[in-house]
């Protein structure tokens, strides 16, 4: 029997471009089935849970599950960015653009990485705040899909830079080193 073709999104007005944040295409199958996770407003209360749900009275300090998950050494930081792969997964069903989508994993990346640093890596997420820097992403490349794709080749390409720098620091440091040994 042949699979039936998806429904298309929802149409929607030129002149109303934030109705296109609603617009979840419908699909057969198991995309149909979890079309619920991929709402703005499941997506909204998933990035509040992981980065804002919590505050600490008399500061401007908020954070989430994401910052106290990750004080369970290793298995902690790896389920917070599990659970934050939602939004970037999001967005790619959602058809946000390719450059937008390595913007979303570097940021999760970051946080990730940098958060698996015992204390400090978890200061480091509840500052970072990766899920609604990507949420945020979302909303801006679905309600403009085209104008804020300089920024994010920007941060891609100083990102880019900035680990070059890194790696070749060390090489620049030992290649002096071995200048200063032979002209001794």
């Amino acid at each position: 029997m042949p699979r039936p073709e998806p429904i298309p999104a929802k149409c929607t007005s030129a002149q109303n471009p934030a109705a296109n944040l609603q617009a979840v295409p419908q699909l057969w199958g198991r995309w149909n089935r979890g079309a619920w996770l991929f709402r703005d407003s499941t997506l909204q209360r998933l990035e509040v849970l992981l980065d804002e749900a919590f505050h600490v009275p008399g500061t401007g300090i908020r954070f989430g599950i994401d910052g106290v998950i990750g004080l369970v050494p290793g298995l902690g930081d790896v389920l917070a960015g599990l659970l934050s792969l939602i939004i970037p997964i999001a967005g790619w069903i959602r058809g946000v653009p390719y450059i937008t989508l390595a913007r979303m994993t570097v940021n999760l990346a970051i946080g990730v990485l940098v958060g698996s640093i015992p204390i400090f890596g978890d200061i480091f997420d509840i500052a970072w705040k990766a899920n609604r820097r990507n949420y945020r992403l979302l909303r801006l490349h679905l309600a403009e899909p085209h104008r804020h794709t300089r920024r994010d080749w920007g941060f891609l390409i100083l990102l880019a830079a900035l680990l070059a720098m890194v790696f070749a620091l060390p090489i620049v440091v030992v290649a002096w080193f071995v200048a200063w040994l032979t002209w001794r």
